[in-house]
């Protein structure tokens, strides 16, 4: 048997993170993983491989579209399908190598097994080399989730597949089907639209990116559609067929017209649900909901006092920057300090091209809520550095407060916004106003200048650069 002060269950952004500044604390910790690497869904099948597939094919794209006009000529261009793919996985290989680094440097017991509660003090790995028990003084759990699916659709991981799939498929398809329109979905079209697969996407919601700022869905539509994605909206998928060389997809509108596609894959990208599967919680006293997320207090501590759960397994936003704040907040607060996470503040990003970032409160929900506010909106066509290198699709919104200039939220589709979003986490964590956001220099001529001019057309002046 052994013993630590904390353990850790699951090794993705929110557990190793958690992992390592527990062990930066001085606690002894172990991190408890049954893949063979570290890094969970987001280093190993989703954020990173996505990232460095969006990179390629971003490439890919620009050669064929934009090179020209810069005067580079390049004759025909090739795509090489499996060295994207190859390229991707060394990405990856890199960011998991580094993470067995961390915790050897770092003096934390890597435990490879299946973790599952005995009771609420003790667990038991179950792991290649046989069984063994730990007891910690305290558990973070971090087991995150895994994806959705919809009532009658079989996920076969065949020809019905998911995003884990899609990044590992052997050939470049001619066509996909793409059950889904929020991050996931409209990642995975951008990909696959940019090496040529005729790529169509069926929404359920009036909009993509339901979840973020409702103009930047519209504009990121309005773009996806001119680079040659179908985007069907307002679309009920009720039936997929494996037909063995192809898949169908059957749905239905508003109206209950039905209609049905078929293409060389469907993709089901329809969101993600908490992994608690075997993790013995029935045996334990802590509490989930009934959607199965574990029921967390403000600092992330579950019903049992020495169990706290993090990440995409709490619900809330699943993205891998909360995660790794929950999982400082909680060895933090175990270590005694006390440092809330102010969720508004936490962005949110999509990584097409061009970009979609956002932080704190959407334009409908101050509406919806009857907030008064004022806005400022700049386009990236109006910005001299877009313009030099040709990425002026998109804007930079800012909603605030009138009476006092307070940043209530900032919506971006453009150039790099996944950069510049973190300018706007700055104002909204600390309540910086929006004269003062526009009174600071910036550099000329920057991407980051689209948010100025919002932030002085918010205070009631005009734009004063380009």
């Amino acid at each position: 048997m052994e013993n630590y002060d904390v353990a850790v269950i699951g090794s993705g952004p929110g557990g190793y993170v958690a992992a390592i500044r527990s062990a930066q604390l001085g606690y002894k910790t172990a991190i408890i993983e049954k893949y063979d690497t570290l890094g969970g869904t987001c280093t190993n099948v989703g954020c990173i491989p996505t990232k460095a597939l969006l990179d390629s094919t971003h490439h890919y794209a620009d050669a064929q579209h934009k090179f020209a006009t810069h005067g580079i000529g390049l004759g025909e261009i090739d795509l090489d399908f499996s060295q994207m793919y190859k390229r991707k996985s060394e990405v990856v290989a890199k960011n998991t190598s580094g993470l067995e680094f961390l915790m050897s440097k770092n003096k934390i017991t890597h435990i490879k097994g299946v973790a599952q509660f005995i009771n609420n003090s003790t667990i038991q790995v179950t792991g290649k080399e046989g069984n063994q028990t730990i007891v910690a003084k305290n558990y973070i759990i971090a087991t995150g989730s895994k994806p959705s699916a919809i009532p009658g659709i079989e996920i076969d991981k065949q020809r019905i597949i998911t995003s884990t799939e899609a990044l590992s498929l052997q050939e470049k398809p001619k066509t996909m089907v793409i059950i889904g329109g929020g991050v996931i979905g409209v990642e995975m079209a951008s990909i696959f639209s940019r090496i040529g697969t005729k790529v169509t996407v069926v929404e359920y919601a009036d909009h993509l990116i339901s979840t973020m700022d409702h103009e930047l869905g519209k504009s990121l539509q309005k773009i996806l559609k001119k680079e040659g994605i179908d985007i069907l909206l307002n679309q009920s998928v009720y039936k997929t067929e494996n037909l063995g060389s192809s898949a169908k997809v059957f749905f239905r509108d508003q109206s209950g017209k039905e209609s049905e596609l078929e293409a060389d894959y469907v993709l089901v990208a329809v969101g993600r649900k908490p992994f608690t599967e075997g993790l013995g919680l029935e045996r334990t006293e802590v509490q989930v909901d009934s959607r199965g997320f574990i029921k967390v207090d403000g600092t992330c501590k579950t019903s049992v006092s020495n169990i706290y759960a993090i990440g995409d397994v709490i619900g809330g936003a699943m993205l891998a920057h909360k995660a790794e704040e929950e999982g400082v907040l909680v060895v933090e607060t175990i270590n005694g300090q006390n440092r809330p996470i102010h969720y508004n503040s936490i962005p949110s990003v999509v990584y097409t091209w061009p970009e979609v970032a956002s932080v704190g409160y959407t334009e409908e929900y101050l509406k919806n809520n009857q907030i008064e506010y004022k806005f400022g909106k700049f386009p990236f066509s109006a910005s001299a550095r877009a313009r030099a290198s040709m990425d002026t699709e998109g804007f930079a919104k800012v909603l605030i407060d009138p009476k006092y200039g307070e940043v209530l939220g900032v919506h971006i589709i453009g150039a790099r916004a996944a950069d510049l979003i973190a300018q706007a986490v700055i104002a909204q964590e600390f309540e910086v106003t929006a004269e003062d956001m526009f009174r600071i220099s910036y550099a000329h001529p920057t991407y980051s200048e689209t948010l100025k001019e919002a932030y002085l057309i918010a205070s009631g002046q005009g734009a004063v650069n380009i």
